[in-house]
């Protein structure tokens, strides 16, 4: 069938019919169901173009994928890819992933102008992102994983980063721990920058504000990193009794440093880190098991893509805000200083 013989079928016009396959929520939902079910009976498939031309809709989702960062490299990357595609594909958009070798701009520029994409999904914002201004002009709808600074309003999803790592330092504290260091990830971008603020609030309301048995290291969350702050942090005098790390890929890379400083872990030096749940870290089978701050970044892809549809189909930005508490476990790879 094509669509004006499944609108008579129905005995629907075929706006009505387009409208509710494309999912415009001014469709009555008894009047959605019952022409999806009619097109799945009967196997009907809507022509790509011919539903561009007619809706001004392609029933997919965009990414720009910056070839020069290697993001396939970056398993935070992929596995929030893989959040984004899961939703994407239950609710039957296409996932757009369009390469750039400079700025992202031309990328947004070419899915404002061709209409190939419904929505744009950003991630990774920096604290003052260009993007959000640019997306805003294009009139081009977007949500972003993560916030920044901006006085525009803008769909997101995100985690208590800030909130995060208060706590994670108070637990260290609470412990008797006076000398904290940071392991951060890149202190341009939001997530970091707001971790680094919650390591220093809870320094801050013991008095340690400006500590300098407090240091910190920032950069990419490698674990060849990890291994190379963590060594840095701990040939100081006097050295950190507790790391916080902001993956646990730098975690892994600072398990090897202390060891081969002839240190352990939770005796002498008690490490936390952020958990995004990548399948293959599993931070409860290292020796001794990683204490973690929580919050799966599929989910979080997952919910993105949500929002995305969500907002390309009529649900306005400020319905689409979203800023999740994060969770933290408790193993042993922390406890009480060994001394002071």
């Amino acid at each position: 069938m094509n669509l004006r013989e499944l609108s008579a079928h129905l005995g629907l016009s075929q706006t009505t019919v387009s409208r509710a396959l494309n999912g415009y929520t001014d469709v009555a939902p008894a009047t959605r169901r019952k022409v999806v079910e009619a097109a799945e009976r009967v196997g009907y498939r809507p022509n790509s173009g011919a539903r561009r031309l007619a809706t001004g809709r392609s029933q997919a989702l965009g990414i720009a994928f910056p070839v020069d960062r290697n993001l396939l490299l970056d398993p935070h990357f992929i596995e929030f890819l893989a959040g984004v595609a899961a939703t994407a594909g239950e609710k039957g958009y296409d996932l757009t992933v369009s390469p750039t070798t400079g700025t992202e701009d031309e990328v947004y520029r070419r899915f404002a102008r061709t209409r190939t994409a419904d929505a744009v999904i950003l991630s990774g914002p920096a604290v003052e992102d260009r993007r959000i201004a640019l997306l805003n002009g294009l009139g081009l709808p977007f949500v972003v994983h993560g916030r920044t600074q901006t006085p525009l309003p803008y769909a997101h999803v995100d985690i208590d980063n800030r909130g995060a790592f208060r706590q994670a330092c108070r637990l260290l504290l609470d412990l008797g721990h006076r000398r904290i260091a940071l392991i951060n990830g890149d202190e341009g971008q939001t997530f970091a920058r707001d971790r680094r603020s919650g390591w220093q609030e809870a320094l801050a309301q013991a008095g340690l504000a400006d500590d300098p048995g407090c240091p910190s290291c920032c950069g990419a969350m490698t674990e060849e990193n990890g291994y190379r702050f963590a060594r840095t942090l701990l040939e100081r005098t006097p050295a950190p009794t507790g790391l916080l790390c902001s993956s646990v890929l730098l975690a892994f890379g600072a398990y090897r440093a202390i060891r081969d400083l002839g240190l352990t872990v939770g005796r002498d030096v008690s490490v936390i880190a952020h958990d995004d749940d990548l399948p293959f870290l599993r931070p409860h089978t290292l020796d001794p098991p990683l204490t973690v701050t929580r919050s799966p970044i599929r989910k979080g892809g997952e919910q993105v893509a949500d929002f995305a549809i969500r907002l390309a189909t009529g649900t306005p930005i400020d319905q689409l805000t979203d800023v999740k508490p994060v969770d933290l476990v408790y193993r042993g790879s922390v406890a009480a200083p060994a001394s002071g």
